[in-house]
């Protein structure tokens, strides 16, 4: 395919974090061969990796006086450890860090991503060390790079005078940590986005390229040949991030996800940045196709364009993100549907009457409803931001859905049948049903939960406070854990986390629920992607539990991701584990025997 050069684009998303006393904690699993990766993210051109460019500029930045930690809210571990690390750095050159940052910082509203996000930029712009060589001026480099760009010198000096060097290995230890928290919920992200899509992403893009003409006599003839690219998606941790924020990248080929620490990759924007990268190249590929539209998107741009509405002038630029949020709104549609089937088929199962029957299948169908219209405001949403396309890619996609064809066969067909005068009126279309979900989003302070769940609210009315309605589901949870329903206890507590998000007792258990799984499983490849999940969610437990009220739920998170670390032959981490635990104390509950035990025996050589 010819491959053409894409733009650099800046974005900044934003992305909520799934952050979230178990009566005994998992044991060890018991086969003896070393489990294998179940799903190599590299296959679809995913890699998740830290970037020391990144961690250099956002370390210059946090010397600078940048410091995104809410109110009421203590900074992170690494910023406290970067901070006295740096304690000693030089008086003048921290001076004059903080007289660029104070002079060149952006006028309120601006929110700390946003002011983070033109140094991010400028991190990508840069070499790599020990040079760290800054861009040339240039009226190609975007606004945010060019207003701190003299920022770059800056940079290398502290660099040279902060001990950055010495301390990069480090640094870099704890980043590779939180990449490997990420790595697994990226895998299940991946895995799901293209189940939906039925397709594998277009890692290798061909470029042809003007060469010097192999005629010596007449030099006037013009030669092509052709290039390959390879393509990645790259999944970056940030510790110095702003929380709760992604800021995504892409460069040509390249497409950088730069994540706070703490991000849920199965419920962010970084779904949204993935499907990006797997539909850009699409878009190229049917660019012939695109073409032959090229008429009725030009007279939709320009009716969006009159009506107000900031449109690229790009037909391709267009059709790219209109398909990127037709995806995202009828994958999450997807999903909301699947939960509502299931939530309706688990209270099926306990009714005893048929009146209570229909009760809830009318429930049901008043969920669908509900979820329908946050479809289309999602989609509405999206179309005043550019997507001019987004709902006739949406109505596309629907027949889509249910064909199980691979996207990528199917684009050339889905790309026909535009109608510039349908595609220009849908706000108008669709502006009750838009009504009717912003409506419900100001009465359900839980809009989410409320979406797939109507009653729930009542029913914790009736059941009391909402925390005996939780200890009820664990108890409940435990019996299926109990009973090797490990299934069906990962697909409550997966709905439970719509409900309660960020309790740490879920998270715990979907952790605990995975490491007993693994147990009980004899495929090596379903067992390590059941452990590296436990792994995961054991981690996203600890990130939310509070030391004061949960003490014994991190005494045993930690104690069990070193008993499966060090099942992995990953010793060095398993020890920083036990230790973790044995840390907390013998407090009542906890498993500080048991880490003591399990430090022990891999200390035995």
């Amino acid at each position: 395919m010819i491959r053409k050069a894409l733009p650099i684009l800046f974005l900044i998303v934003f992305s909520g974090s799934a952050l979230a006393q178990p009566a005994k904690p998992a044991q060890s699993p018991t086969p003896q061969t070393r489990p294998t990766t179940s799903f190599d993210l590299s296959e679809y051109g995913v890699k998740v990796q830290p970037d020391a460019r990144l961690i250099i500029v956002m370390a210059a930045l946090e010397a600078a006086g940048f410091d995104p930690t809410p109110p009421g809210r203590e900074m992170s571990p690494f910023r406290r450890v970067l901070q006295k690390d740096q304690a000693n750095l030089d008086a003048d050159l921290r001076a004059r860090l903080r007289t660029f940052y104070q002079r060149n910082k952006l006028p309120a509203p601006a929110t700390p991503a946003d002011e983070a996000a033109r140094y991010v930029s400028l991190a990508y712009a840069m070499g790599q060390p020990p040079l760290l060589e800054g861009p040339e001026r240039s009226e190609e480099l975007p606004a945010g790079v060019l207003e701190v760009l003299d920022f770059a010198p800056l940079v290398r000096e502290f660099y040279r005078k902060s001990s950055m060097e010495e301390r990069l290995v480090s640094y870099l230890r704890a980043y590779q940590a939180e990449g490997d928290r990420l790595r697994p919920l990226t895998s299940e992200m991946v895995r799901s986005v293209l189940s939906y899509l039925h397709t594998r992403p277009i890692i290798v893009t061909t470029e042809r390229v003007r060469v010097k003409s192999p005629d010596k006599k007449n030099k006037n003839v013009v030669a092509y040949s052709t290039r390959e690219h390879e393509r990645h998606f790259y999944i970056v941790p940030d510790l110095l991030a702003a929380p709760g924020t992604i800021n995504f990248r892409v460069i040509a080929d390249e497409y950088y996800a730069i994540v706070p620490e703490g991000t849920d990759p199965t419920s962010s924007e970084l779904r949204r940045g993935f499907m990006q990268f797997v539909i850009d190249p699409l878009v190229l590929k049917f660019n012939k196709q695109v073409a032959t539209q090229r008429d009725q998107i030009k007279q939709v741009i320009d009716a969006r364009t009159k009506s107000g509405a900031t449109v690229s002038p790009d037909v391709f630029i267009v059709v790219g993100k209109s398909l990127v949020a037709a995806a995202d709104a009828r994958y999450a549609e997807a999903n909301r549907l699947e939960l509502v089937t299931q939530i309706q088929r688990a209270r099926l199962q306990q009714a005893k009457d048929d009146a209570t029957r229909v009760a809830i299948a009318k429930e049901a169908e008043s969920a669908r409803a509900a979820i329908a219209d946050e479809s289309v405001a999602e989609l509405a949403d999206d179309y005043e931001h550019g997507a001019a396309l987004a709902f006739f890619f949406a109505d596309q996609l629907r027949d889509f859905q249910s064909s199980g064809f691979d996207i990528a066969n199917f684009f050339g067909d889905m790309i026909t049948g535009i109608d510039a005068g349908k595609e220009s009126k849908r706000l108008e279309t669709v502006s009750t049903a838009r009504e009717r979900a912003i409506a419900a989003r100001k009465a359900h302070p839980r809009y989410s939960i409320w979406l797939i769940d109507p009653s729930a609210e009542t029913r914790e009315a009736v059941e009391g406070t909402h925390n005996s309605a939780l200890i009820r589901s664990l108890a409940e949870i435990e019996k299926l854990l109990q009973t090797r329903h490990y299934q069906d206890a990962e697909m409550q507590l997966k709905s439970l986390l719509f409900e309660y998000p960020g309790d740490a007792r879920l998270l715990f258990t979907l952790g605990r629920t995975a490491s007993l799984w693994a147990r009980d499983t004899t495929d090596d490849a379903q067992q390590a992607d059941r452990l590296n999940r436990a792994l995961a969610n054991y981690r996203l437990a600890v990130a939310a539990a509070s030391p004061d009220i949960d003490g014994a739920l991190l005494s045993h998170a930690h104690e069990s991701m070193g008993r499966i670390l060090a099942f992995l032959d990953r010793n060095d981490e398993a020890m920083k584990e036990f230790d973790a635990a044995i840390k907390i104390g013998p407090i009542n509950g906890g498993a500080y025997n048991d880490a003591i035990a399990g430090k022990k025996k891999l200390a035995q050589p």
